[in-house]
C-alpha cells in the first residue's frame, strides 16, 4: 500500500516506480459499477444519490483495497449540466442521445456556471466522502470527460469529426468552450480532495493523429497547464486502439495515460517502450470478456502474463482496459488483486 503524504506531489510514474523498487505493482481496477451490485442499488440511483455512489465505492475499497479508486465513469455528467437532453437509465449509465444544436446557443451557455447543477455538485460531493471516509493510503481518483467527446456530445459525434475537416473554425470555437468548462468542474474536483483527475476522450478514437493532436491533445494540454501546480495527477483516457495516439497522449502534460484492452487492439507493452518513463501506462486487461466471462483462473493467467510482459517498465499500474460492467463477478475482481499482489 502507498504511504501517508505520499499522494500530492507525486507523479504516478513516481509513485508505481517507488512500488516497483519494492518487488510489487500498483493494482488499480477500474470498478465503479460493481460496487453498485455489492450494495444491491441501482447505477439510476448511485449516479443522483452521492450517498448511494459513496457507499458502492466503500464497499470495493473495503472489499478489495485497491491503490486508487474511482468513482462510476459518467460520460454524461457535463453535457446534462449543459441542459443536454440525457437519458437515465434505472441500470445502466446515463447518456446523451443525438438532439439539435446550435452554435447560437454557446452565448446562452456561456453564461451558465455548471458548478451549480445538481447533479455535477453529486459527483463532487462523492469525491469529498472519498477524501474524508476512506484510508490515506489509496488515491482517490475523479473522472471528467475530455473537450472533444464534450463538443461531440453537444453537436453528435458524426458532425465533430467531419467539423474537423469541414468546419474546423466551429469546432476549435466549440473545444475552447467545452475546454473552460471542464476546468469549471476540475476546480471544484481537486478543491474536494481528488489526487487523480482521469479525463474520459473516448470520441477522440475516431480521429487521426493529427486531428487528435488539433481537437483533443492540445486542449487537454490547456488543462493540465492550468493546473500544474495543484500537485494532482491527470490521467489520460482513450478507448479502443490507441496505437496511433498514444504518443499525442502522452505529450499532453499529462502523467499516465490509460488504455484499452488487447482485444481493442492495444499492445502495452509496445506503447510503453515508445512512452517516457515519467509518464505511467495504466492497463489493460479486458473488462468486457476476461474479467466479465473468464474463470478466476483465467483472470489470474492473464493478468499474470500481463505482469511479465510489462516487466521492465517501473511506470506500470496494473488496471483494466476501461471500467468493468456491473455485472463483473466478484471473484473475477479478487482474482485479478490478488494476481497483482503477488508479483
Amino acid at each position: 500500500m502507498l504511504l501517508l503524504g505520499v499522494m500530492r506531489g507525486k507523479t504516478l510514474s513516481e509513485l508505481a516506480s517507488s512500488a516497483f523498487k519494492e518487488h510489487r505493482r500498483l493494482v488499480a481496477p477500474l470498478a465503479g459499477f460493481p460496487g453498485v451490485e455489492m450494495i444491491g442499488s441501482t447505477i439510476k440511483l448511485a449516479q443522483q444519490n452521492f450517498g448511494e455512489h459513496y457507499k458502492a465505492i466503500r464497499s470495493l475499497v473495503d472489499s478489495y483495497s485497491p491503490d486508487l479508486v474511482f468513482p462510476l465513469m459518467d460520460l454524461s455528467v457535463e453535457a446534462n449540466a449543459l441542459g443536454r437532453y440525457t437519458v437515465f437509465p434505472r441500470g445502466e449509465s446515463a447518456t446523451v442521445p443525438k438532439d439539435t444544436f446550435d452554435m447560437e446557443e454557446l452565448e446562452s451557455l456561456s453564461r451558465i456556471n455548471i458548478t451549480f447543477d445538481t447533479r455535477l455538485m453529486g459527483y463532487v460531493e462523492t469525491i469529498k466522502m472519498m477524501s474524508v471516509s476512506l484510508p490515506p493510503s489509496i488515491l482517490k481518483g475523479a473522472y471528467v470527460v475530455g473537450p472533444f467527446t464534450l463538443a461531440a456530445l453537444m453537436m453528435g459525434a458524426d458532425e465533430a469529426v467531419i467539423s474537423t475537416i469541414l468546419d474546423t473554425e466551429k469546432l476549435h470555437r466549440l473545444c475552447h468552450f467545452t475546454t473552460e468548462r471542464i476546468q469549471e468542474y476540475v476546480q471544484l474536483l481537486l478543491a474536494s480532495g481528488a489526487d487523480v483527475i482521469c479525463i474520459l476522450e473516448p470520441t477522440g478514437v475516431m480521429l487521426s493523429p493529427e486531428q487528435f493532436s488539433e481537437f483533443s491533445a492540445i486542449y487537454i494540454h490547456h488543462i493540465t497547464t492550468s493546473f500544474k501546480y495543484s500537485g494532482a495527477n491527470f490521467v489520460y483516457h482513450t478507448c479502443g486502439n490507441t496505437m496511433h495516439l498514444a504518443e499525442k497522449m502522452a505529450r499532453a502534460g499529462v502523467q499516465g495515460v490509460s488504455l484499452d484492452s488487447r482485444d481493442a487492439g492495444v499492445d502495452l507493452p509496445a506503447i510503453a517502450e515508445r512512452l517516457p518513463q515519467d509518464v505511467a501506462v495504466i492497463g489493460n486487461i479486458s473488462p468486457a470478456t476476461t474479467m466479465r466471462f473468464a474463470t478466476p483462473a483465467e483472470v489470474r493467467k492473464e493478468v499474470g502474463e500481463l505482469l511479465k510482459e510489462m516487466e521492465r517498465f517501473p511506470n506500470f499500474v496494473l488496471s483494466t482496459g476501461c471500467d468493468l460492467p456491473q455485472e463483473t463477478p466478484p471473484q473475477n475482481i479478487r482474482a485479478f488483486m490478488e494476481a497483482g499482489r503477488a508479483w
